[in-house]
């Protein structure tokens, strides 16, 4: 009988009840691993539950907004508790916000923006990290976007919020390069998803690939197998970019 490649992994994944982060919870399942879903929508890590159930998989529920930094925390303690590491950490939750141009954004969203695509992320990163370096190939994969880079008129705080981002899994990659941890980052593009048809209400989802899809690819950065670090997969790529995320 093959051995899957994450039997007996732990992975923790946040923004789990729906999109892409609802389908790499069910692909890391199925390759084994006991799957952390952490989400707000209570309704859909049910779901989730359902379907990695279905497969023979296993799955721990945890209702976490990513704006609760002693939440976090908790977690982390719960973590530690029950399994002492932690193999695989995805940090996928994120917020859109408002496009509109820079002046007409309101300052209560700006803060919004940043806590949950960044901040949250950093305490994920100091929360997590001690139970990353006790797994024998911690694993951290973050979601990103190549609009940081693009410059796009109306786009000015969700692309500030992904660039701060990524510096700041850089930063952490950097620090992780003599441990066994490794922290990539990963650019979907234009997937199927909720927050994208909310950005491009016109667009027919039919020309998108499904998040299923693109999850598909995460998973390789997930395993032991894969030793780079510090750098940007590119999903329409098809590879790791070394310093630029793909527009």
């Amino acid at each position: 009988m093959t051995t899957k490649p994450l039997t007996d992994r732990i992975a923790l994944v946040t923004g789990a009840s729906r999109g892409i982060g609802a389908a790499l919870a069910l692909h890391l399942a199925e390759a084994g691993a006991h799957v952390v879903a952490a989400a707000r929508t209570v309704g859909g890590l049910e779901e989730l539950d359902d379907k990695i159930n279905a497969i023979g998989g296993s799955a721990t529920l945890v209702p976490l907004d990513m704006k609760d930094l002693d939440g976090i925390a908790r977690l982390a303690l719960a973590l530690n508790e029950r399994y002492g590491r932690l193999d695989v950490l995805i940090g996928n939750a994120g917020v859109l916000g408002t496009l509109s141009p820079l002046d007409h954004y309101e300052p209560k969203e700006f803060d919004n923006m940043l806590a949950v695509n960044v901040t949250a992320n950093w305490q994920l990163i100091r929360c997590m990290n001690a139970l990353l370096q006790r797994s024998t190939a911690g694993r951290a994969v973050f979601v990103t976007s190549g609009v940081a880079h693009s410059g796009r008129a109306y786009w000015g705080p969700y692309a500030a919020s992904k660039a701060a981002l990524e510096a700041l899994v850089r930063a952490y990659a950097s620090e992780c390069e003599r441990t066994p941890v490794r922290a990539n980052l990963f650019a979907p593009g234009p997937t199927r998803t909720r927050m994208y048809r909310a950005a491009f209400p016109g667009i027919d989802p039919e020309t998108l690939p499904a998040p299923e899809e693109v999850a598909k690819a995460m998973l390789p950065m997930c395993t032991e197998t894969c030793t780079e670090n510090g750098k940007i997969y590119g999903f329409r790529a098809g590879k790791f970019l070394a310093f630029h995320a793909p527009s």
